[in-house]
């Protein structure tokens, strides 16, 4: 007999509420980025995931509408990456598929780390109007992740559809994160390992 579910469920981090909660809505984009790799820095230290976070906040206000962080290896998904897990739980929360809908706010994507392939899709339907980056993609190759085939005009990709995009923003910030997880011997969980 073949099972096929009929929910998809995913576990978020019990410290990620809590977290979310020490937000203060701020006008500024490097607030907005320390506050996200603070998450990416929590989850490697409560190991509850991969060295990454993302989150969307509405532009204007600053306000944060979902927090994400990298739960590859916690709920055995390899879509769960932070940038998927922030977009899908800000579209829950919004009711909507696309955060760019008519009469919604502009919306921004604040990711730790430059997006892999999956996720630099995932920007393109998310509807947002701006995504903003820490640490680079090389940042995360250097400690062993691999980004995936972006395309090699990624940014003018994005922007060519109207997504503005600032990166290296904390990217010292977001590469210690990195780092961190490399010494404390975090396992990088590329499919291919050779």
């Amino acid at each position: 007999m073949s099972y096929q579910p009929s929910h998809i469920r995913f576990s978020l981090p019990e410290w990620l509420e809590s977290y979310c909660g020490t937000y203060q809505p701020s006008a500024s984009l490097e607030a907005r980025m320390r506050f996200v790799v603070g998450a990416s820095r929590k989850s490697v230290e409560e190991v509850s995931g991969g060295p990454f976070a993302a989150a969307v906040f509405e532009i204007e206000s600053g306000r944060l509408v979902s927090l994400g962080v990298n739960l590859v290896l916690t709920q055995n998904s390899s879509i769960l990456h932070a940038e998927m897990v922030a977009i899908v739980l800000a579209q829950m929360k919004l009711g909507a598929y696309d955060l760019g809908g008519f009469g919604m706010p502009a919306h921004e994507l604040v990711t730790s780390t430059e997006p892999c392939v999956m996720c630099f899709g995932a920007v393109l339907w998310s509807g947002v109007r701006h995504l903003a980056t820490g640490a680079l993609s090389e940042d995360a190759r250097a400690i062993g992740f691999d980004e995936g085939p972006k395309p090699e005009k990624w940014i003018e990709e994005l922007e060519a559809r109207g997504i503005r995009v600032t990166t290296g923003v904390e990217r010292d910030t977001a590469r210690d994160v990195l780092q961190l997880y490399a010494r404390m011997g975090g396992q990088i969980y590329n499919a291919r390992k050779g």
